[in-house]
């Protein structure tokens, strides 16, 4: 039997195909665009599988279209996580325009959490848009963070603020690395706090896109003072979730 997972993201469409042990098979992903129901089609087209569930802020649109069950975000990366750290209970899923932190007990199950999604502030799109005014690529854009001689304080973490906050630095000269470093430490401020709530001790796994940025795994160790372990493709840990929900505890 092979089994899929979609998480149909704001910003991105992720794919996984298992098999019964959980094993990945396949791995996809494409932009979500302005129709993400025929993005999605394209790839599940792309793929075979026996069964699919679906995830994501899409998940109830891809289930009306094609009958398949669905399961939310908090479920799927928590059951995404526990196939890579078994014994660790705190996940940190942050993704293009929200955050979740998750608690898990003993047996994987959910225990609580807490999500972000009413504000940008520390998500992939509030990065994107930083590294784009700062002119940077999203893809390096942590790294250039990390090579800051000194941070400059980012008063603002509204995205239209602290834009316009970027840009006045920029025109008095201040050095982009230095507002980059800046507008991370901001962000970390927001996400670490909400993991702490939800999770205050013990190792964290960060899944989702941003976890791909070296400067906010960095920062967030050292904020919180706890390891940071990232699975490899962090960005589709949601879509292997939702796939092994048809695993069982494997």
């Amino acid at each position: 039997m092979r089994f899929a997972g979609i998480d149909i993201g704001s910003r991105t469409i992720k794919l996984v195909v298992v098999d019964d042990q959980g094993g990945i098979l396949v791995r996809r992903q494409a932009e979500t665009g302005f129709d993400p129901l025929m993005e999605a089609s394209k790839l599940i087209h792309q793929v075979d599988c026996d069964r699919i569930m679906a995830t994501g802020y899409g998940r109830l649109l891809f289930k009306d279209a094609y009958q398949v069950p669905t399961v939310t975000e908090i479920k799927a990366h928590a059951r995404g996580a526990k196939a890579f750290f078994r014994n660790h209970h705190a996940v940190l899923d942050i993704g293009g325009q929200d955050s979740k932190a998750i608690s898990m007990a003993e047996n994987g199950m959910v225990k609580k959490f807490e999500m972000n999604d009413r504000c940008a502030a520390g998500t992939g799109k509030f990065l994107e848009i930083m590294a784009k005014t700062l002119g940077f690529e999203i893809q390096n854009f942590g790294q250039e963070a990390l090579l800051a001689d000194e941070e400059l304080a980012i008063s603002s973490m509204c995205t239209v603020f602290a834009e316009s906050e970027v840009t006045s630095l920029i025109a008095r000269g201040q050095n982009r690395r230095n507002i980059a470093l800046g507008l991370h430490t901001s962000a970390i401020s927001r996400i670490s706090g909400m993991i702490s709530r939800i999770s205050p001790t013990g190792d964290i796994v960060f899944t989702g896109g941003v976890a791909k940025n070296p400067c906010i795994i960095e920062l967030l160790a050292k904020k919180t003072g706890r390891r940071i372990h990232v699975p490899p493709d962090p960005q589709l840990i949601g879509a292997l979730g939702a796939a092994l929900q048809f695993t069982g505890d494997r």
